[in-house]
């Protein structure tokens, strides 16, 4: 069975093909943004980047039970690039998948899949409900309530960062960063 590359029209079909809940769009194109961002700074393929980070909850709203092996089946029937189908199962690792990250890339989706959501968590809770003004300060001041965005798992956002080798406090600007681009998708470009 051939492979084919997709495309991010192609990735945006397949996702609201199984996920109609608004939030869960904006989750996928929050990390699409970050992952933009990061594969930009890193030099690498934008558009690959993007495409994974767009995909990676492809199942959560129909099939969270089967996070992961769920998108691994619908993307292997689609005839998805394997190293795109290991980097999104990988995302789920020690929660839902054994896949362990291995690349940057996939580093990379670990980190941050938990992380947008305690970025825009934050931002909404803010006077501009905007990312545009939002800073790491905010957001590890948020970070020590473990009430505040109970869901988040921090400890996951810690491990990735500690695989990437990056600071906390660095790991969350740039996820900032990579919203930022995104925040008119997102409904974060707020009232600044």
């Amino acid at each position: 069975m051939n492979s084919n590359i997709p495309t991010r029209e192609q990735a945006f079909n397949l996702l609201k093909k199984y996920n109609k809940n608004e939030n869960l769009i904006k989750h996928a194109l929050a990390v699409e943004g970050v992952m933009r961002y990061f594969a930009r700074k890193r030099e690498d393929d934008e558009e690959k980047w993007g495409i994974i980070g767009l995909i990676h909850d492809l199942d959560y709203e129909q099939f969270p039970e089967e996070h992961c092996r769920k998108t691994e089946e619908i993307l292997k029937e689609n005839n998805w690039p394997q190293e795109y189908i290991r980097a999104v199962v990988s995302h789920g690792w020690g929660i839902c998948s054994d896949v362990e990250p291995k690349t940057e890339l996939e580093k990379v989706l670990y980190a941050i899949d938990e992380l947008t959501g305690l970025v825009v968590t934050t931002a909404l809770v803010r006077p501009s409900k905007s990312v545009m003004d939002l800073n790491a300060k905010s957001v590890k001041k948020k970070w020590k309530d473990k009430r505040f965005a109970a869901g988040v798992d921090r400890s996951i956002i810690d491990k990735g960062a500690q695989m990437l080798g990056m600071e906390r406090t660095e790991l969350i600007t740039d996820t900032i960063m990579g919203m930022r681009e995104v925040s008119e998708e997102i409904g974060l470009k707020g009232v600044v």
